[in-house]
């Protein structure tokens, strides 16, 4: 029997780096970061602070750092913070919010839309101060794309009005933007239209834009200096990471590449429910399906060499810039074959 050719739509942290960017990697200016700041790791910094519309920023090996270190600088012990239900803080990070940070999660429904919560909910949730006793509300954090909502997007203004509605109740704002960069290209608006108001942002450079490793977490100089010193305490320094910021800084030029994910994961929705299964319209490049049952159809897909996912009690499919439009066709051939 003639193996099948692995198609992997799991995620898309499953990029490769490709020649080009493995040449950069290898011809990276260096210097140890701790000690001198590596000349590549400063220019990557700088260009996305620029990107982002904010002051500084700095490199970290993941997103998940990123998302930690600006909690543990924004909350204090006992501090509650809000994320709309299925943030990728409150369900994919360990708890580390609450271990690390000291901070007391709060999930709000998605009252507004998948992913999002509205302006009412926040300034219901953040609430009025109250006795010593009570928890203090100090912390909103917002996520574009929402990961589990299926890469739902957040429109700049929507953005702008969840942001004045926490400021006007004393909270700050992180922003986890580990796949903004999708969102800016889907909107067709610059990644800085998506920032406004923020007190820090998170945004992933080894998903869509397929470095090896790395994110990078951005806000004001004070915050970025803070940032520095907890990443260092969390064991995130690195020495001469300006191997690593290279391969961010190629995938930088990338961004526009991302509007061909979005076609390829439409492509495969559209695809899908021609075969009769129940899959909503993708925003961006992840693709949500509701299957009767998940491990059955995850074992079946398996065996056709189609390689996706579990997220939510559905199936998950992440197209990314190792898949190509003829391999989604391939991916729908298999499984009408199957069918």
């Amino acid at each position: 029997m003639t193996q099948l050719s692995p198609i992997d739509l799991r995620s898309d942290t499953v990029t490769q780096p490709d020649e080009a960017m493995r040449i950069a990697m290898s011809a990276a200016e260096v210097a140890d970061d701790v000690i001198d700041h590596d000349p590549t790791m400063r220019a990557l910094e700088e260009r996305v602070a620029e990107l982002l519309g904010v002051d500084a920023a700095l490199w970290v090996p993941s997103g998940t750092m990123g998302n930690l270190i600006a909690l543990m600088i924004h909350l204090r012990r006992g501090d509650r913070f809000l994320a709309p239900v299925g943030a990728h803080v409150l369900d994919a990070e360990l708890g580390s919010g609450a271990w690390l940070a000291g901070g007391m999660p709060q999930a709000l429904e998605w009252d507004a839309a998948p992913g999002r919560a509205s302006a009412q909910a926040i300034r219901a949730a953040a609430g009025t101060e109250g006795p010593y006793y009570d928890l203090r509300t100090t912390l909103l954090c917002l996520e574009n794309t929402h990961n589990y909502a299926g890469g739902t997007v957040t429109q700049p203004d929507e953005h702008a009005m969840l942001v004045s509605v926490a400021k006007e109740t004393g909270l700050r704002v992180h922003l986890d933007g580990a796949r903004l960069w999708n969102a800016a290209v889907a909107l067709g608006v610059p990644p800085a239209a998506l920032t406004v108001g923020v007190d820090s942002v998170q945004v992933c450079l080894s998903k869509g834009l397929g470095a090896p490793v790395g994110s990078v977490v951005a806000g004001s100089p004070t915050f970025v200096a803070e940032a520095r010193r907890t990443r260092k305490m969390l064991g995130g320094g690195v020495r001469q990471g300006g191997v690593l910021a290279a391969a961010g800084l190629v995938g930088l030029d990338r961004i526009d590449d991302l509007a061909q994910d979005h076609a390829n994961a439409r492509t495969l929705a559209d695809g899908l429910v021609e075969l009769g299964w129940t899959v909503p319209t993708p925003e961006t490049n992840i693709v949500l399906a509701e299957v009767p049952d998940l491990e059955v159809t995850l074992t079946g897909l398996r065996h056709l060499g189609v390689y996706a996912g579990p997220m939510g009690g559905k199936l998950r499919f992440v197209t990314h810039r190792d898949v190509t439009e003829a391999d989604i066709k391939e991916t729908l051939r298999r499984i009408s074959s199957a069918s």
